[in-house]
């Protein structure tokens, strides 16, 4: 007879961990499923551990913010020191376009509870030591963002997971949904069929692929991201520094001082590179080499130790799909989470958690419904 569980999890990464977390501590038999050999190794092995609340969209400001609560708090709950620090973020405005744009949005981002205020040149100098004055008409601050290891996150995640019970199985790649009148039955691997109640697709960049098992279409498509990380230095910067402006190769970028003295970075390719390439170029690094040294003009003799490459699971306005499918009962998604999904991960989690278990608030009911899947997709994500 095949295995019977209450929620099957598609995918061990920075969406389904913790989702797995909160479902087998709140009771229930969870059981997930991986095609590679261990927890974390798809998308979450190449973040580079930012985490903010600070978005344009309401929900994702909820999410993110919960998402906090749960990453500074972990340590002393669980004990494990998964390199939580709260920096802060600072989105950066060197013309009157970004200026504009960021002070029309601390509005929004107020209004749903976010600490966040404009900041001066002056007073970003403080907290960022040597960044470039010239042309620098200030920018936003918020102080409760952060950043964590994703992979001592993720690591985290699966020992309290599979402490409160949950099952992990890996090398086993999903390659039917078994559906009968509107309802998922089970699922079938490469090694078995698992029946159960409920079924999460939280399975990052190939989440369409999964959705196409049950029938279900999902405006999720991966594109790639390089990322560097340099040499060690003394402390010298505390937040995030989102610099939104476009350059040659890149229609933004961002980095962070991590508490070993190494800057880490990221910028979104212009035009996206669409697919699942995760080999470098060589076009990367001095794109990237170029922005730092024009935010922080002192970083130009620092050397970069590696650089690497992975996927962000994008959605058209830039924003998840999360919550129940109509016409397929016991079906969740936790997909497009667009290179977000470590920050996201904790707060999805919690909030697919109450959903199976009946028990949402309306705030989190409103976050369900702006991110359901038949939602029109028209409301850009602006700090994307």
């Amino acid at each position: 007879m095949d295995p019977t569980y209450d929620v099957v999890i598609i995918g061990s990464g920075s969406v389904g961990t913790p989702t797995a977390m909160f479902m087998a501590q709140a009771g229930y038999r969870v059981l997930v499923l991986d095609a590679l050999r261990s927890n974390g190794q798809g998308s979450n092995k190449h973040a580079i551990g930012g985490v903010r609340a600070t978005h344009s969209d309401p929900a994702k400001i909820y999410l993110c913010s919960d998402s906090i609560k749960i990453f500074s708090s972990w340590k002393g709950t669980y004990g494990d020191d998964i390199e939580w620090h709260s920096g802060g973020y600072s989105f950066v405005a060197y013309d009157k376009q970004v200026e504009h744009s960021l002070k029309d949005l601390l509005v929004i981002q107020k209004k749903a509870g976010l600490n966040i205020d404009w900041k001066t040149p002056e007073e970003l100098q403080k907290v960022v030591h040597g960044i470039n004055m010239q042309g620098l008409l200030g920018g936003t601050l918020s102080p409760e963002d952060g950043y964590a290891s994703p992979l001592k996150s993720n690591f985290a995640f699966y020992t309290q997971a599979a402490k409160a019970g949950a099952e992990f199985r890996f090398n086993e790649k999903v390659i039917a949904i078994h559906i009968d009148n509107h309802k998922v039955q089970s699922v079938q691997t490469v090694k078995g069929t698992y029946h159960c109640k409920w079924l999460v697709n939280a399975a990052g960049s190939w989440a369409a692929d999964i959705s196409k098992l049950a029938g279900i279409t999902v405006p999720v498509r991966p594109d790639s991201h390089e990322a560097l990380v340099t040499e060690p230095v003394a402390h010298f910067m505390e937040p995030m520094i989102v610099d939104l402006r476009r350059r040659s190769g890149s229609s933004n970028f961002y980095f962070y001082q991590n508490g070993d003295g190494h800057l880490i970075g990221c910028q979104t390719p212009d035009p996206q590179i669409w697919g699942d390439f995760q080999a470098e170029t060589s076009e990367f690094l001095p794109q990237i080499c170029r922005r730092l040294i024009e935010v922080i003009p002192s970083l130009k003799n620092l050397r970069v130790r590696r650089t690497w490459r992975g996927t962000y699971p994008m959605t058209p306005d830039g924003s998840p799909i999360l919550g129940e499918v109509a016409d397929l009962e016991g079906y969740i998604l936790a997909v497009g989470t667009c290179g977000q999904g470590f920050m996201l991960g904790p707060g999805v989690g919690q909030v697919l958690s109450h959903l199976i278990q009946g028990n949402l608030s309306t705030e989190e009911k409103a976050c369900l419904h702006d991110l359901r899947l038949d939602r029109s997709f028209g409301n850009e994500e602006k700090l994307r």
